[in-house]
């Protein structure tokens, strides 16, 4: 058993009662009280991280399931995930691990770089829920990593505070942010957090050189309205038009029984998209060539996608063998 782990990011209170700096949620903790990330116990003046090397799932899966099209297409990555998350979404697709305590097996850090070198991966995701929480478990096992010449993923809400953020981004490779919408009330009312910490991190870490990669989940009535999609289309441009956008399809799960996403709005907000950004994919549902890579300059095919089946086209290292573009991969 791993020897129990001290939190990093928290402040002692003269009432006796901790403040976690972890993330913006700010939770405040009396003596015995877990975060409402379920990974964090103040215990004897101590905020301790208690999911420190436990793990909720173990998979290998294909780099392009995290969604990431654009770093190391075509590549097996080994998935860990933590139990728990600092969001509280209606719809969580993934709830039963994000939401609730359930069993957790050991995994050290050294344990996971064996294992990811067993596999013959690329590196480790950190995906599933909600990898931030697991916090000091990403710095100890994402350093091992890098020395061991892998990479280091994360699918994440992006919401924690820009401290920890700084400390944690020069190992971390390429991130999907999940952003959920540009309105601050749609994240108070479903998803209990804030939109610009969520903003400010993708910022951060597109400006600090990582490889970034937005999915935003279209739900009925709740977040794909024009006006919407038009936000979203105009903040990702501004992060940058290199950035690819995965609109993904929301089906119904958890508190939320709002019908799935349909085709024709997954298709309109692609349209629009590809109008201002290089890269624009949708997720969750098969439409023809939206998972694809074209180049941004001439169009020629750059990449096909069936599924998690990935055939190269007309690329040539990472330009398009047609025009001479440059197409924004890395690792290929």
């Amino acid at each position: 058993m791993s020897e129990r782990k001290e939190a990093l990011f928290y402040k002692r209170r003269d009432d006796g009662k901790i403040d976690c700096l972890l993330c913006p949620r700010g939770c405040r903790l009396a003596e015995g009280e877990v975060g409402a990330c379920l990974g964090r116990k103040h215990e004897n003046g101590i905020l301790y991280a208690d999911n420190y090397a436990r793990t909720v799932s173990m998979a290998v899966d294909p780099i392009e399931k995290k969604p990431l099209y654009h770093f190391y297409p075509g590549k097996q990555i080994l998935s860990i995930a933590p139990n728990g998350c600092n969001f509280a979404c209606s719809y969580c697709q993934n709830w039963e691990i994000s939401q609730t305590v359930v069993p957790t097996r050991e995994l050290s850090p050294h344990q996971a770089v064996e294992a990811a070198r067993r596999v013959r991966s690329v590196g480790i995701a950190y995906t599933y829920t909600e990898p931030l929480v697991w916090y000091e478990y990403l710095l100890d096992t994402g350093t091992l990593i890098h020395k061991a010449g892998m990479v280091n993923v994360l699918v994440t809400n992006g919401y924690i505070n820009e401290e920890p953020l700084l400390k944690l981004l020069p190992i971390i490779d390429a991130l999907n942010i999940d952003v959920k919408s540009q309105a601050d009330s749609f994240y108070r009312s479903h998803c209990k957090g804030r939109l610009e910490p969520v903003l400010r991190t993708a910022r951060i870490a597109k400006r600090s050189g990582c490889h970034v990669e937005v999915t935003n989940l279209l739900i009925p009535g709740l977040n794909d309205a024009d006006e919407d999609i038009e936000s979203m289309v105009e903040w990702v441009s501004d992060l940058g038009v290199d950035t690819p956008l995965h609109f993904s399809r929301y089906f119904p799960h958890y508190k939320c029984d709002l019908p799935p996403t349909s085709a024709e709005t997954l298709q309109k907000a692609y349209a629009k998209a590809k109008e201002r950004l290089r890269y624009v994919y949708i997720g969750n549902i098969s439409v023809d060539g939206a998972s694809n890579t074209y180049c941004f300059n001439c169009g020629s095919l750059l990449i096909s996608r069936q599924g998690y089946t990935v055939h190269a086209a007309h690329l040539k290292m990472d330009r398009c063998a047609v025009c001479g573009a440059h197409a924004d991969f890395r690792g290929v």
